[in-house]
């Protein structure tokens, strides 16, 4: 029986590996999750593991309800505890900034990491290489993308790769409507052929999701951004493609189950789900992004080629203006104005841990004023 570890056990990505987990009998030995009580306390009485962490401000509302074999370390030092259990792998899911130290810890640790936490490699991949590399860690990832490119490029000579294919969905916002600044989060939130968390569904109708993709696969794979390409495909059943200086494409194709790329995260192996076949007949389609509709995408590009600290200005925009979208503070349309305005205004520097958060923190406060402002703004327009 393999063991885990699963950080962000409540999320999106969290819950499905705990279903794969059940499926494949799987020693689940700790959990990290963040405030949502009633769901840990579930996945504790099932699971049973070894070590559960949560928010402190929570932890006392968890603690009668675990058994009582189990141990409860809360806040940033727990998770990072939970992610240096001796498991075979830890299952990175905790979305966003929080995630980040928790997986490098994991990786410090020298544990195999099931990366979902996208942001771990934009902001940060160069370090994270760096801490897999001197600690003999592996990173899997579990993003359905990735997945496929990882799996593309098995056995593949390096020097015959001429570029690598994310596809995209388009999201909800596709084909419209002509104008996206009176479109609602429960709009955004209706995404056309996957389930996931608000975040990642806000960021796939802005198509920036696809943008941190692109970054991701550009640390990750250790592949210049000139060899990335993005296309839109509207039916999300081929998953990732790699060129080959020949002319000659491979691709992965699959079911919109996330739970595929986490299991194979986990075993190395496709099968052992139950599944709907994937349909071979109909039509596939794939489209360039309109990129005057959702300039987000061509913004990740460009934080990419400035390098070092501008992936982290960006990414912290993002988080602050889509948590200002779905509080209903900011439009639609304004988020990737937060983007360009944060991007414009950072600061160059080397890509160093204190810098690394340092620039967070400073990108979060110039994008949060300019939340402000455009609200103000949209306010005294309608």
């Amino acid at each position: 029986m393999g063991t885990i570890a699963v950080l962000g056990s409540t999320g999106s990505v969290g819950t499905q590996t705990l279903e794969v987990a059940r499926r494949l009998d799987l020693d689940v030995v700790g959990l990290a999750a963040g405030r949502n009580v009633d769901l840990l306390i579930a996945q504790a009485a099932e699971f049973r593991p070894r070590l559960i962490s949560c928010e402190p401000d929570v932890a006392d509302s968890l603690r009668p309800h675990l058994p009582a074999d189990t141990l409860l370390v809360t806040g940033q030092a727990g998770a990072e505890e939970v992610a240096t259990l001796e498991v075979d792998t830890v299952v990175a899911a905790i979305t966003g900034m929080a995630g980040l130290r928790p997986t490098a810890a994991a990786l410090a640790a020298g544990r195999h990491v099931a990366l979902a936490n996208k942001e771990a490699m934009v902001v940060a991949g160069p370090l994270m290489r760096d801490l897999a590399a001197r600690h003999g860690a592996v990173i899997t990832p579990v993003d359905s993308e990735h997945s496929a490119l990882h799996q593309c490029l098995l056995g593949e000579p390096r020097a015959a790769v001429a570029s690598l294919v994310l596809t995209a969905s388009g999201g909800p916002f596709r084909t419209g409507p002509a104008d996206l600044a009176g479109v609602t989060p429960e709009q955004a939130l209706r995404h056309p052929n996957w389930s996931m968390g608000p975040k990642v569904t806000v960021d796939s109708a802005t198509l920036f999701n696809k943008g941190l993709e692109v970054l991701e696969a550009h640390f990750l794979f250790d592949v210049p951004l000139s060899a990335i390409e993005v296309v839109v495909h509207p039916q999300s059943l081929v998953h990732g493609m790699v060129r080959f200086v020949d002319g000659s494409v491979k691709a992965l194709l699959g079911p919109a189950d996330m739970r595929l790329p986490i299991m194979y995260a986990l075993t190395g192996r496709s099968g052992g789900l139950d599944t709907a076949p994937l349909p071979l007949r109909g039509e596939w389609t794939f489209e360039e992004p309109d990129h005057d509709r959702f300039p987000s995408l061509k913004l990740a590009y460009l934080a990419g080629e400035m390098g070092d600290l501008a992936p982290a200005y960006l990414n912290a925009a993002d988080e602050v203006a889509v948590e200002a979208f779905l509080a209903h503070r900011l439009p639609f349309s304004a988020i990737p104005e937060v983007l360009r305005r944060t991007l414009e205004a950072a600061r160059p520097g080397d890509l160093t841990w204190d810098g690394l958060f340092a620039a967070d923190e400073r990108a979060r406060a110039l994008a949060s004023e300019m939340v402000e402002r455009l609200a103000r703004a949209h306010a005294g327009s309608a």
